[in-house]
């Protein structure tokens, strides 16, 4: 008796499903989530940032103010090769949105020598700045303080401090760090 009861209550509960529109397959497929299992960080603005296990920082220039740029990379670059990715300007995709710089075209920057934390700019005597000189500095110090082995830069020439110009146009000897560039840079 309780074996037939038992076998009741399956057939009660196994036959109706065979009929509730599940379909089935003769080999397992697989099963797409609807979401991805992991933190959550936000929306994604984009696609997706090439391959690389580091970030470099460069500051662009889009309507006469900086914007930083983060650009996926192999390595950490050193200051030199950070400023001769900035030197080269925006990468297609990057004009594509409107980037561009006030450096390219020329070759102002002799080299780069970091003395305990302070940057300091080698600038050739012969190439000078086209007419947006401040924003062509302010990329130049951003781009150098986005890293965390700068505390500021400092501009020579010929060996000997170069006076340049800040964001409200005064010449200074002075360290300049991404503040003395604060009111060109575009916050998102």
């Amino acid at each position: 008796m309780r074996a037939r009861l038992l076998c009741a209550a399956f057939l009660a509960v196994c036959l109706p499903l065979g009929g509730c529109g599940v379909p089935t397959d003769r080999e397992p497929r697989p099963i797409q989530p609807s979401v991805v299992v992991g933190s959550y960080e936000g929306p994604i603005a984009g696609p997706p940032p090439s391959a690389g296990a580091a970030v470099e920082r460069l500051f662009l220039v889009r309507d006469n103010q900086l914007v930083a740029v983060d650009r996926r990379v192999v390595a950490a670059p050193s200051p030199q090769r950070q400023l001769e990715d900035l030197m080269a300007g925006p990468t297609p995709q990057e004009r594509d949105e409107g980037l561009d710089s006030a450096l390219v075209g020329t070759s102002i920057i002799s080299g780069v020598q970091l003395h305990n934390g302070t940057a300091i700019v080698g600038l050739a005597r012969d190439n000078p700045i086209r007419n947006d000189e401040i924003l062509a500095y302010g990329q130049i110090v951003c781009t150098l303080a986005a890293r965390a082995d700068v505390v500021g830069v400092r501009f020579v020439q010929d060996g000997r401090p170069l006076e340049v110009p800040r964001a409200d146009s005064a010449l200074t000897l002075e360290m300049l760090t991404e503040d003395d560039y604060g009111s060109l840079i575009h916050h998102r």
